[in-house]
């Protein structure tokens, strides 16, 4: 971990930083007056693991960074699933049945947005990144020991979640709520830019195939009382992240509701997990 933060922070600086410094100068940012809701101050990579790497494509990383990342990736795939596990155990779930239902024909998508979030003028005008629920299914994230930023909304007060060294924050998306019929919920959350300090954000995010079928788990209905056994809907999760990406900033559930419009037209076949 403190390998991945030393290589991160120095591609930042030597690949980006200035990249991001002429971005936010053509777009006339550093002297706003008003809200800035269309826009996030943050600047991005995308590295794929699975099902097919694309680490090596990626430009300008150091060879150390891609050997390092990819080592990362293997690590962090495991502690998903181990994670994923758990949920079962807790829900009264078999064993294995969260994985499977995000296996797909293709196994699952696994991917990291690197992130950093330099210091901002006018952090109460312009988010780092605004307010969300993740589309997938879980997160896993390394995020900066020293320099803050997360906030998690519980019972509509946003909360600090603040820097911890050597660890990873979990985070559950859209796809687990629906699967777990609600008794999970992906967590609204958001990333308030700092005048000073240079944010890492490195987020995992172990997803369900793109052919998936996303529904929630029968047992799991059918422990619920009749009236709310048709709370979430059933689709194909690539299906639904087309959706997500124009919705991305608003409500979850009126993307649940899209979603039912069209599920009649999913066919919905057993999880097998032997």
């Amino acid at each position: 971990m403190d390998t991945v933060e030393r290589l991160t922070k120095e591609h930042y600086q030597k690949c980006m930083e200035q990249r991001f410094k002429e971005l936010v100068a053509t777009k006339g940012l550093e002297g706003v007056q008003t809200e800035v809701n269309d826009l996030d101050w943050e600047s991005t990579f995308f590295l794929r693991h699975l099902p097919h790497s694309n680490i090596s494509e990626i430009p300008d990383l150091q060879d150390e960074y891609r050997k390092v990342m990819k080592e990362f990736a293997l690590r962090l795939e495991k502690l998903a699933e181990e994670l994923l596990d758990l949920l079962c155990e807790n829900l009264g779930l078999e064993k294995g049945y969260l994985k499977k239902a995000f296996h797909g024909s293709k196994g699952p998508n696994f991917g990291t947005k690197v992130s950093n979030y330099p210091p901002c003028p006018k952090p109460d005008l312009i988010k780092g990144l605004r307010a969300h629920t993740d589309a997938g299914g879980i997160i896993l994230l390394f995020q900066d020991d020293k320099v803050s930023g997360l906030q998690l909304l519980k019972d509509d007060q946003w909360i600090d979640v603040p820097p911890m060294r050597h660890s990873i924050v979990i985070n559950l998306g859209d796809q687990i709520e629906v699967i777990t019929n609600g008794k999970y919920k992906s967590v609204m959350h958001r990333v308030i830019a700092q005048t000073d300090g240079n944010r890492m954000s490195i987020a995992s995010f172990y997803n369900p195939g793109g052919d998936a079928v996303i529904y929630p788990a029968p047992t799991l209905v059918e422990k619920e009382a009749d009236e709310n056994n048709n709370l979430y809907p059933k689709f194909v999760f690539e299906d639904y992240m087309k959706l997500y990406v124009g919705l991305k900033f608003q409500a979850k559930e009126p993307r649940f509701e899209a979603m039912k419009v069209i599920e009649s037209n999913v066919n919905v076949g057993p999880i097998a997990t032997a």
